[in-house]
């Protein structure tokens, strides 16, 4: 155990005050209160989550709260593929609307994962890999969309969207 010393009353109040309920005072100064954290400990992966709707149980409130870290994890992925910088919102409107896009996000998740049967990210890993290049040449420009993988085209399928034509542009 380590031990840090102290010069003054006054020191060792303000330490407390900012390192909480950790610490406890010794003759040598301050050290980890080990009791205080084994207290805590016994908190580990529990949340409390509180609601002013009577009618809501602990399993809805619990997957509730689950849910809104999907909502998030949606926002942050759609951000993501969009390379949207961060947004803050200080209008209602514009708040009502984020939240409203959020939702919608994840509720396209949720149709996709449902139509196809398997976890967002996979559908979305097997998407990705249908690519349009750009091929230039002296006698022009072709806009080619790459064949899409067995599951990228089995995907599609599920989700009854036409796999994109091979040519997009020629110029």
């Amino acid at each position: 155990m380590h031990a840090w010393p102290i010069r003054t009353r006054a020191d060792t109040a303000s330490a407390c005050a900012r390192c909480g309920r950790f610490l406890k005072e010794t003759k040598r100064g301050l050290a980890i209160d080990r009791q205080a954290i084994a207290e805590l400990e016994r908190f580990d992966g529990k949340f409390v989550v509180h609601s002013n709707d009577d009618t809501l149980t602990a399993e809805d409130m619990a997957l509730g709260y689950k849910q809104q870290q999907r909502v998030e994890e949606a926002w942050r992925t759609m951000k993501g593929g969009l390379r949207m910088r961060p947004v803050f919102h200080w209008a209602p409107h514009r708040i009502y609307a984020h939240i409203a896009i959020t939702v919608l996000s994840l509720l396209l998740e949720r149709v996709i994962e449902h139509a196809c049967q398997d976890t967002w990210r996979n559908v979305r890993d097997d998407l990705k890999r249908i690519q349009l290049a750009q091929l230039s040449s002296p006698n022009g420009t072709v806009w080619q969309v790459t064949e899409p993988t067995a599951e990228a085209a089995n995907r599609l399928k599920a989700l009854k969207i036409k796999p994109p034509p091979a040519i997009l542009r020629l110029d």
